[in-house]
Protein backbone atom coordinates (compact mmCIF):
# COMPACT_ATOMS: atom_id res chain seq x y z
CA UNK A 1 0.00 0.00 0.00
CA UNK A 2 1.43 3.35 -1.02
CA UNK A 3 1.98 5.74 1.91
CA UNK A 4 0.03 8.97 1.68
CA UNK A 5 1.60 12.34 2.35
CA UNK A 6 0.59 13.45 5.85
CA UNK A 7 -0.86 16.88 6.49
CA UNK A 8 -1.74 18.68 9.69
CA UNK A 9 -5.39 18.43 10.56
CA UNK A 10 -7.25 21.72 10.29
CA UNK A 11 -4.75 23.32 7.92
CA UNK A 12 -5.86 22.19 4.47
CA UNK A 13 -3.95 23.31 1.41
CA UNK A 14 -5.53 24.56 -1.77
CA UNK A 15 -3.08 22.38 -3.68
CA UNK A 16 -0.37 19.89 -2.81
CA UNK A 17 3.21 21.09 -2.34
CA UNK A 18 5.65 19.59 -4.77
CA UNK A 19 8.20 17.16 -3.35
CA UNK A 20 11.19 19.08 -2.06
CA UNK A 21 9.22 22.34 -1.93
CA UNK A 22 9.17 24.94 0.79
CA UNK A 23 7.37 24.56 4.07
CA UNK A 24 4.01 26.38 4.13
CA UNK A 25 5.28 29.35 6.16
CA UNK A 26 8.16 29.85 3.74
CA UNK A 27 5.80 29.48 0.79
CA UNK A 28 3.72 32.33 2.22
CA UNK A 29 6.82 34.51 2.55
CA UNK A 30 7.98 33.69 -0.98
CA UNK A 31 4.57 34.43 -2.40
CA UNK A 32 4.27 37.69 -0.47
CA UNK A 33 7.76 38.78 -1.52
CA UNK A 34 6.78 38.48 -5.17
CA UNK A 35 3.36 40.08 -4.83
CA UNK A 36 4.43 42.92 -2.53
CA UNK A 37 7.29 43.92 -4.84
CA UNK A 38 5.54 43.36 -8.18
CA UNK A 39 1.90 44.17 -7.50
CA UNK A 40 2.45 46.43 -4.49
CA UNK A 41 1.85 45.97 -0.79
CA UNK A 42 -1.39 47.94 -0.61
CA UNK A 43 -2.85 46.22 -3.66
CA UNK A 44 -2.09 42.71 -2.37
CA UNK A 45 -4.59 40.93 -0.13
CA UNK A 46 -3.95 38.00 2.17
CA UNK A 47 -6.22 35.99 -0.09
CA UNK A 48 -3.92 36.70 -3.03
CA UNK A 49 -0.89 35.69 -0.99
CA UNK A 50 -2.57 32.47 0.10
CA UNK A 51 -3.55 31.59 -3.46
CA UNK A 52 -0.04 32.31 -4.71
CA UNK A 53 1.35 30.06 -1.96
CA UNK A 54 -1.13 27.27 -2.73
CA UNK A 55 -2.90 27.61 0.62
CA UNK A 56 -6.43 28.27 1.69
CA UNK A 57 -6.76 31.75 3.14
CA UNK A 58 -7.77 30.37 6.53
CA UNK A 59 -4.59 28.29 6.61
CA UNK A 60 -2.42 31.34 6.10
CA UNK A 61 -3.58 32.69 9.47
CA UNK A 62 -2.05 29.72 11.20
CA UNK A 63 1.37 31.13 10.29
CA UNK A 64 0.72 34.89 10.28
CA UNK A 65 -1.99 36.98 11.89
CA UNK A 66 -2.26 39.29 8.90
CA UNK A 67 -0.52 41.10 6.09
CA UNK A 68 1.55 43.32 8.39
CA UNK A 69 2.98 40.26 10.14
CA UNK A 70 4.06 38.85 6.77
CA UNK A 71 5.70 42.14 5.81
CA UNK A 72 7.45 42.36 9.18
CA UNK A 73 8.90 38.86 8.74
CA UNK A 74 10.12 39.70 5.24
CA UNK A 75 11.79 42.91 6.41
CA UNK A 76 13.47 41.26 9.37
CA UNK A 77 14.81 38.67 6.94
CA UNK A 78 16.67 41.44 5.09
CA UNK A 79 18.61 42.55 8.18
CA UNK A 80 19.03 39.63 10.58
CA UNK A 81 21.53 37.74 8.38
CA UNK A 82 23.61 40.92 8.04
CA UNK A 83 23.53 41.45 11.80
CA UNK A 84 24.82 37.90 12.29
CA UNK A 85 27.67 38.63 9.88
CA UNK A 86 28.33 41.93 11.65
CA UNK A 87 28.57 40.28 15.06
CA UNK A 88 30.95 37.67 13.68
CA UNK A 89 33.14 40.35 12.12
CA UNK A 90 33.17 42.35 15.35
CA UNK A 91 34.65 39.32 17.09
CA UNK A 92 37.48 39.00 14.55
CA UNK A 93 39.67 41.50 16.37
CA UNK A 94 42.92 40.29 14.81
CA UNK A 95 41.76 41.67 11.47
CA UNK A 96 41.84 45.40 10.79
CA UNK A 97 38.64 47.35 11.35
CA UNK A 98 38.95 48.64 7.79
CA UNK A 99 38.90 45.11 6.32
CA UNK A 100 36.01 44.09 8.57
CA UNK A 101 34.03 47.17 7.57
CA UNK A 102 34.66 46.41 3.89
CA UNK A 103 33.52 42.83 4.41
CA UNK A 104 30.35 43.93 6.20
CA UNK A 105 29.42 46.34 3.43
CA UNK A 106 30.04 43.71 0.77
CA UNK A 107 28.00 41.07 2.58
CA UNK A 108 25.16 43.50 3.32
CA UNK A 109 24.86 44.62 -0.31
CA UNK A 110 24.96 41.04 -1.55
CA UNK A 111 22.10 40.20 0.79
CA UNK A 112 20.03 43.22 -0.27
CA UNK A 113 20.59 42.47 -3.95
CA UNK A 114 20.90 38.70 -3.92
CA UNK A 115 17.28 37.58 -3.75
CA UNK A 116 14.83 37.36 -6.63
CA UNK A 117 12.82 40.34 -5.30
CA UNK A 118 13.92 43.80 -4.19
CA UNK A 119 12.58 43.54 -0.65
CA UNK A 120 14.61 46.52 0.50
CA UNK A 121 12.28 48.75 -1.49
CA UNK A 122 9.60 47.87 1.06
CA UNK A 123 11.54 49.90 3.66
CA UNK A 124 9.98 52.99 2.09
CA UNK A 125 6.40 51.97 2.79
CA UNK A 126 4.66 54.33 5.26
CA UNK A 127 3.26 51.31 7.09
CA UNK A 128 6.79 50.34 8.13
CA UNK A 129 6.97 53.35 10.45
CA UNK A 130 4.31 51.95 12.79
CA UNK A 131 4.89 50.12 16.07
CA UNK A 132 4.09 46.80 14.39
CA UNK A 133 7.54 46.91 12.83
CA UNK A 134 9.46 47.73 16.02
CA UNK A 135 11.40 44.45 15.92
CA UNK A 136 12.64 45.18 12.39
CA UNK A 137 13.74 48.67 13.43
CA UNK A 138 15.57 47.32 16.50
CA UNK A 139 17.55 44.84 14.42
CA UNK A 140 18.30 47.46 11.77
CA UNK A 141 19.46 49.93 14.45
CA UNK A 142 21.74 47.31 15.98
CA UNK A 143 23.24 46.62 12.56
CA UNK A 144 23.85 50.33 12.04
CA UNK A 145 25.55 50.51 15.42
CA UNK A 146 28.03 47.85 14.34
CA UNK A 147 28.82 49.94 11.27
CA UNK A 148 29.55 52.81 13.62
CA UNK A 149 31.70 50.70 15.94
CA UNK A 150 33.79 49.39 13.07
CA UNK A 151 34.13 52.90 11.65
CA UNK A 152 35.26 54.23 15.03
CA UNK A 153 37.93 51.51 15.20
CA UNK A 154 39.46 52.41 11.82
CA UNK A 155 42.54 54.61 11.74
CA UNK A 156 40.64 57.60 10.28
CA UNK A 157 37.74 56.92 12.64
CA UNK A 158 39.88 57.30 15.74
CA UNK A 159 40.36 60.97 14.84
CA UNK A 160 36.62 61.71 14.56
CA UNK A 161 34.66 63.39 17.31
CA UNK A 162 31.25 62.04 18.30
CA UNK A 163 29.31 64.31 15.97
CA UNK A 164 31.48 63.49 12.95
CA UNK A 165 31.31 59.80 13.76
CA UNK A 166 27.51 59.92 13.84
CA UNK A 167 27.36 61.70 10.49
CA UNK A 168 29.77 59.32 8.81
CA UNK A 169 27.97 56.30 10.21
CA UNK A 170 24.73 57.64 8.75
CA UNK A 171 26.49 58.13 5.42
CA UNK A 172 27.99 54.64 5.44
CA UNK A 173 24.74 52.94 6.31
CA UNK A 174 22.80 55.07 3.86
CA UNK A 175 25.31 54.31 1.11
CA UNK A 176 24.92 50.58 1.67
CA UNK A 177 21.12 50.72 1.62
CA UNK A 178 21.14 52.98 -1.46
CA UNK A 179 21.66 49.86 -3.55
CA UNK A 180 17.94 49.27 -3.00
CA UNK A 181 17.18 52.23 -5.27
CA UNK A 182 19.93 51.29 -7.73
CA UNK A 183 18.47 47.81 -8.03
CA UNK A 184 15.00 49.23 -8.61
CA UNK A 185 16.19 51.46 -11.47
CA UNK A 186 18.70 48.97 -12.90
CA UNK A 187 17.57 45.46 -11.91
CA UNK A 188 20.06 43.77 -14.19
CA UNK A 189 23.11 45.26 -12.48
CA UNK A 190 25.81 42.74 -11.57
CA UNK A 191 25.48 42.16 -7.83
CA UNK A 192 29.11 41.23 -7.21
CA UNK A 193 30.46 44.31 -8.95
CA UNK A 194 27.94 46.57 -7.23
CA UNK A 195 28.74 45.10 -3.81
CA UNK A 196 32.49 45.55 -4.25
CA UNK A 197 32.11 49.09 -5.56
CA UNK A 198 29.86 49.98 -2.62
CA UNK A 199 32.31 48.53 -0.11
CA UNK A 200 35.14 50.53 -1.71
CA UNK A 201 33.03 53.70 -1.62
CA UNK A 202 32.16 53.07 2.03
CA UNK A 203 35.82 52.97 3.00
CA UNK A 204 36.45 56.18 1.09
CA UNK A 205 33.62 57.80 3.08
CA UNK A 206 35.32 56.47 6.21
CA UNK A 207 38.51 58.27 5.16
CA UNK A 208 40.55 55.30 3.99
CA UNK A 209 42.97 56.24 1.17
CA UNK A 210 42.31 54.93 -2.31
CA UNK A 211 45.65 53.13 -2.46
CA UNK A 212 44.60 50.81 0.39
CA UNK A 213 41.31 49.63 -1.09
CA UNK A 214 42.56 46.68 -3.15
CA UNK A 215 44.43 45.20 -0.18
CA UNK A 216 41.55 45.74 2.22
CA UNK A 217 39.15 44.21 -0.28
CA UNK A 218 41.27 41.07 -0.45
CA UNK A 219 41.44 40.92 3.34
CA UNK A 220 37.70 41.47 3.61
CA UNK A 221 36.92 38.66 1.18
CA UNK A 222 39.22 36.35 3.15
CA UNK A 223 37.30 37.13 6.33
CA UNK A 224 34.01 36.22 4.68
CA UNK A 225 35.47 33.09 3.11
CA UNK A 226 36.79 31.95 6.48
CA UNK A 227 33.34 32.49 8.01
CA UNK A 228 31.71 30.44 5.27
Amino acid sequence: MTARTSRRVGRPRAQERHAGGLEPRDEVLAAAAELFTVRGYTATSTRAVAEQAGLRQASLYHYFDGKEAILAALLEGTVRPSLEVARELMSRTRASAEARLWALCLSDVELLCGGPHNLGALYLLPEVQTERFAAFHRVRTELKEVYGQLLAATEPGTALDAADLTVRTDLLFGLTESVILIRRSAPGRDTGALAAATADAALRVAGVPQRSLARLGREGRSLLAAKA
